[in-house]
């Protein structure tokens, strides 16, 4: 008899569990564990206007090597976006058609865009290649992170904004 309300208070709880992530996945709401940004509860606005350079916002990454590459070595974690990755939160820096320069910083239609330090190896000593920078093309948006060892578009470039999910909104965070 006592087993069997273990057995019960388990699958209740793992029954409450599963809603309360799939109501915070349906509202929208995402965990955020990677130190781009602080950690915790964040949740996705829908956009209802055009994204703009400031935008702190979810985008979920392209499926190419690039970023199956940057997933392997761990920048990246495991989602709900195509390809298993979670949505990226980052600032958009640039928008199509700014011109985007990468050597030791970024520079952004020839301003500098703070903490924007360009490493040439990450926290593991592998070597971690620049974009080669260039006019950001239509339908894309180059990110930044603060961060010093961001994996940004310092790193993988413009990336394009059908990926966008929307604005990210601090719920309960904290910063370690």
């Amino acid at each position: 008899m006592r087993h069997r309300r273990i057995l019960l208070f388990l699958a209740g709880a793992a029954g409450v569990m599963s809603a309360l992530a799939a109501t915070a996945i349906t509202g929208g709401y995402q965990l955020n564990l990677t130190p781009s940004e602080p950690l915790g509860l964040w949740r996705i606005e829908k956009l209802q206007r055009p994204v703009s350079t400031g935008d702190l916002v979810f985008l979920c990454p392209p499926t190419t090597a690039v970023f199956t590459e940057a997933w392997r070595r761990g920048y990246l974690r495991r989602g709900l976006c195509p390809g298993g990755f979670a949505p990226l939160i980052k600032t958009v820096a640039a928008l199509p058609r700014q011109l985007v320069e990468i050597n030791d910083h970024v520079l952004i239609d020839g301003r500098p865009v703070a903490a924007s330090s360009v490493r040439r190896t990450d926290g593991e000593g592998r070597a971690l290649m620049p974009d080669a920078g260039g006019v950001v093309p239509p339908h894309h948006l180059f990110l930044h992170s603060p961060f010093a060892s961001s994996y940004d578009s310092r790193y993988f470039g413009p990336v394009p904004d059908a990926g966008l999910l929307g604005l990210a909104r601090p719920v309960l965070t904290f910063d370690p």
